[in-house]
Formats: structure tokens, sequence, C-alpha cells
């Protein structure tokens, strides 16, 4: 079930695993919600990644993200600068958000494993971190 692998609470500076809502009758599974902690401006899906292969390893200035694993299963590492775990994700009924100046790795996908990506923000090359050095530096102040 989804959680952070060391089976405590999620504390990385402001992360989150938000439940979603299912709902199920003899027409099907719907998974909702009404309460997103931002406005999704774009979303994109990640699968086909092969075994042994990272995702991520970038943090955004601005951009807000929400990660949920659809099928399968995922890792993913999240990261505020101080604190760092990891989540694994394998229910669609649990969302996990990263806020802005979060790092984040995801391995560990199963060969079934569709990760939704909702985002706050259009793509922009500009918003990306992808230098550690760098992000350590910038997340430092926020610590």
């Amino acid at each position: 079930m989804s959680g952070t692998l060391d089976g405590g609470a999620l504390d990385v500076g402001g992360t989150e695993l938000i439940e979603l809502r299912r709902h199920a009758n003899d027409l099907g599974v719907l998974i909702a919600s009404e309460q997103l902690p931002f406005a999704a401006k774009r979303m994109f899906t990640v699968q086909g990644v092969p075994a042994g292969e990272f995702r991520g390893w970038h943090a955004h200035r601005a951009c807000e993200q929400l990660l949920v694993c659809l099928s399968g299963s995922v890792i993913a590492l999240v990261d505020d600068g101080a604190t760092q775990q990891e989540v694994l994700l394998d229910d669609p009924t649990t969302a996990l958000y990263m806020p802005p100046m979060t790092w984040g790795r995801q391995r560990d996908y199963s060969s079934d494993a569709v990760l939704l990506v909702l985002a706050s923000h259009d793509y922009d090359r500009a918003d990306y971190i992808e230098d550690r050095d760098e992000f350590l530096a910038l997340a430092r102040p926020r610590t």
C-alpha cells in the first residue's frame, strides 16, 4: 500500500500524501478529488521505464507537481535539501504532492507502471534545477 518506505509520516518540507476518493459500483471504479493543492496547467504520464532506470533527478523553482501511480508501482524520492524520504506509490487513490523546490527522483518502476504527473505550470526549461549542488545552495535558506 502506498506510503513512506520507512513506515513513518512524510516529513519533507511541504510534501504530503493526499488520499483521493474511490467510488466503486457495478459500472466500475471512479477515483476523484475536488481538493487538489493547485490548478493543473499541464499533465503527462511516464511509463515503459526500463528496469533499473531512474526518472526525475531535478527540482522546480516554481512548479508544483502531483504524482499518481495509475497502475503498477514506483518509488518516489522527495528531498527538501535537509530531509529525504522515499514513498511507494502503488495505489491510484494516493497522490504525492511535491511543492516547488523539492528534489524528486523516481525508481523501481514495475513493468506495468503508469505514473500520472499533474503540474501547476506550463513547461518552462528555466524552471528546472538539474544540478544537485545548485539545488542544495538554493534550498539551504529554507532549512
